[in-house]
């Protein structure tokens, strides 16, 4: 079974901070990790391979420093991973960042499985997976909280909010994973010495534009039909008020009248 996971480096959201001139993210000092999401999809896609054999390939969508997430899906057992990496991808959107990928992911084809995790922190938008399924014409199923194989085929436990549905789907297909799927493993000892010591830089590799079928019109700043204006930091306004009338019955109706008018109730 030959498994691709989507996988992104972002800020750690715990440690991000907004400029309030800009109204853009500060990154200078801030850690970056593997989008959790994208761990839980790695760790299926491990969970997978190691039961019904075959590989997992990563690729990650970024800059040059991505390769620091790269070299942590090796120390957990990733076998080939690929950094998708140019100035003509910078100030993609969701839409450009998906075309980007399924490029990258025709370049490598020979796939049976296509794992991305639900939503990164950094937008929460949970459009690349689905949108990557769309633009290869693959079937798709979001919100995986458990894969099961049977035959040629995959058995997809799909999480809603009214419910979980059982869905059976061909191969190939694109699954989005969620927290629930799993428990992402620890890198082994052994992962970690064949990532940080054995891996060296420029093994890892790279796909550029110029390694991509990719009309140009649809990537980047200027290819994205969408773009954010601003990025603040919600002003919290607390206040209080205090009934004190003598009767408590007339302190329970001024209570539910304000929350009525608040919308409350």
């Amino acid at each position: 079974m030959n498994i691709i996971v989507c996988l992104k480096q972002v800020p750690d959201t715990n440690e991000v901070r907004i400029n309030q001139e800009t109204g853009t993210l500060i990154r200078d000092g801030v850690p970056s990790i593997i989008n959790p999401d994208d761990k839980n999809g790695l760790e299926e896609a491990l969970r997978l391979r190691d039961e019904f054999g075959g590989k997992v390939t990563v690729i990650s969508m970024g800059p040059p420093q991505a390769k620091e997430a790269l070299r942590e899906a090796v120390a957990m057992g990733a076998d080939e991973v690929y950094l998708v990496s140019d100035r003509a991808f910078g100030g993609s959107d969701t839409w450009a960042t998906a075309t980007v990928l399924t490029a990258a992911i025709e370049k490598i084809r020979n796939y049976d499985l296509i794992i991305c995790g639900r939503q990164a922190i950094d937008g929460d938008t949970a459009q690349v997976g689905p949108e990557i399924a769309e633009f290869l014409g693959i079937p798709q199923v979001t919100y995986a909280k458990k894969i099961d194989v049977k035959e040629d085929k995959f058995i997809v436990e799909r999480f809603t909010e009214t419910g979980d549905y059982v869905i059976e789907v061909s191969k190939p297909v694109l699954l989005t994973a969620i927290k629930e799927l799993n428990n992402p493993r620890y890198p082994s000892v052994k992962g970690i010495y064949k990532a940080y010591r054995d891996l060296k830089d420029e093994e890892i590799k790279v796909l550029t534009l110029a390694d991509l079928d990719i009309d140009t019109t649809q990537i980047g700043l200027k290819g994205s039909p969408t773009n954010v204006y601003k990025s603040f930091v919600p002003v919290k306004n607390k206040e209080n008020k205090i009934f004190n009338d003598s009767n408590i019955k007339g302190n329970v109706e001024e209570l539910m009248n304000e929350l009525h008018q608040l919308k409350l109730v």
